[in-house]
């Protein structure tokens, strides 16, 4: 695709100094014009999950390039902060598992124990590092399965670079930045002016002109959902901004992680009823939209056909391509899963690790008028050809 072209040079930019302790990727230059290609919004939106992190490591510049050379709708991140309240995109609240942090000697006295969403949880918290030591460390890949060689070659980035990925894309490309473990953020890093995690957040967006409604004109212009576990986030965020956003829904065993209210009670129509006033949709794990037994699915339950009598979107996750996450009914066909979704579950949005397969499924099962306008053209060749031998 087109798009492959524009970004070849940040990619190549990124192996260069992929190393480098500094920030590597410039704020927003804004220079793209007015004509770029606008957001599609006739079709479930493919959301670049932690970015194209089947391929390359989660929540680095690189993932969220290939996300989009690869066509993703929007990119979605998870937001944290570091002990000097910058703004990072990282998923775990600890560095452990997706960093080399433990490789670092000088930072060997930083392990503690908090307590996150009710469990005592040891590690290195990004909470305790500043952003310099932060993108000191280097990024390797959550998954053993998946490709290693990109390990040790990328950084955390900032919000705000996150951001500027998006704003310089070739064509519109939408932001999901999530509202990540809201209650440890706000316990464990204070902002001189008072101002809390939520706050921080939403004056980042409003910064680079995020705003506007969905489907409104400035939103189209830059698209955006915030998104978060945390219901009372949602809540407040709602009387800073009017971007849509949207209500994460975990496991049926995972109590929401500031309310302590459970799976069953966030899924009621009363309930649904309730936060319809503040997002625009739900964000739910597959598994509980559809339940699994022994890998097979089972009949599915009725969240999505009530979300939308609620006038709500629906946006599950999370869909991957390896064997060991598809369900034993999509015979190790990723396009199966993408088709059973969209067709049958009729499902509004998917977060992907695999966001290239997720653009060719819809691109090849999508009715183009130029296919319709090709198909017709062929049918005049064919009777004209005909007709001509007739008279013959």
């Amino acid at each position: 695709m087109a798009s492959s072209h524009c970004f070849a040079p940040f990619v190549f930019l990124l192996l260069l100094v992929g190393c480098s302790g500094r920030p590597f990727y410039p704020l927003p230059s804004k220079l793209a014009d007015g004509d770029r290609q606008p957001l599609q919004t006739s079709r479930p939106y493919n959301i670049a999950h932690r970015g194209s992190n089947g391929e390359i490591p989660e929540e680095t510049a690189a993932a969220y390039m290939r996300a989009v050379e690869e066509g993703a709708d929007f990119i979605e991140t998870d937001i944290l902060s570091s002990k000097d309240g910058v703004l990072i995109c990282f998923h775990d609240v600890t560095l452990d598992e997706t960093t080399d942090v433990a490789e670092h000697k000088e930072f060997s006295n930083r392990k503690r124990t908090y307590e996150v969403q009710g469990v005592n949880t040891t590690g290195f918290f990004t909470v305790d590092f500043t952003l310099e030591e932060l993108k000191s460390l280097r990024v390797k890949q959550r998954c053993p399965f998946r490709d290693q060689q990109y390990n040790g070659k990328y950084t955390i980035i900032t919000f705000e670079e996150f951001i500027a990925i998006a704003l310089d894309a070739p064509r519109v490309v939408g932001i999901y930045p999530e509202i990540k473990n809201p209650v440890l953020i706000n316990q464990h890093v204070k902002w001189a002016d008072g101002k809390r995690f939520e706050d921080r957040f939403v004056e980042t967006l409003k910064k680079y002109g995020y705003k506007g409604s969905y489907l409104s004109k400035d939103w189209l212009e830059q698209p955006a959902f915030i998104q978060s576990f945390a219901p009372t986030s949602l809540i407040y965020v709602s009387n800073l901004t009017d971007l849509p956003k949207i209500f994460l829904i975990d496991d049926i065993t995972v109590p929401t992680q500031d309310t302590n209210q459970s799976y069953w009670e966030i899924t009621s129509d009363a309930y649904l009823d309730f936060i319809k006033d503040y997002v625009v949709g739900i964000g739910p794990w597959k598994d509980t939209v559809v339940p699994v037994v022994n890998n097979y699915l089972q009949t599915p339950t009725d969240l999505v056909s009530r979300a939308h009598a609620h006038d709500l979107q629906v946006h599950p996750y999370t869909y991957r391509n390896e064997n060991s996450f598809l369900h034993f009914n999509f015979h190790q066909d990723p396009y199966a899963e993408y088709d059973y979704w969209i067709n049958e579950i009729g499902v509004d949005g998917l977060f992907t690790d695999f966001t290239g397969s997720l653009h060719n499924y819809k691109e090849w099962s999508s009715f183009k008028e130029s296919d319709d306008k090709n198909a017709s053209n062929l049918l005049h060749k064919i009777a004209s050809m005909v007709s001509s031998y007739g008279r013959a």
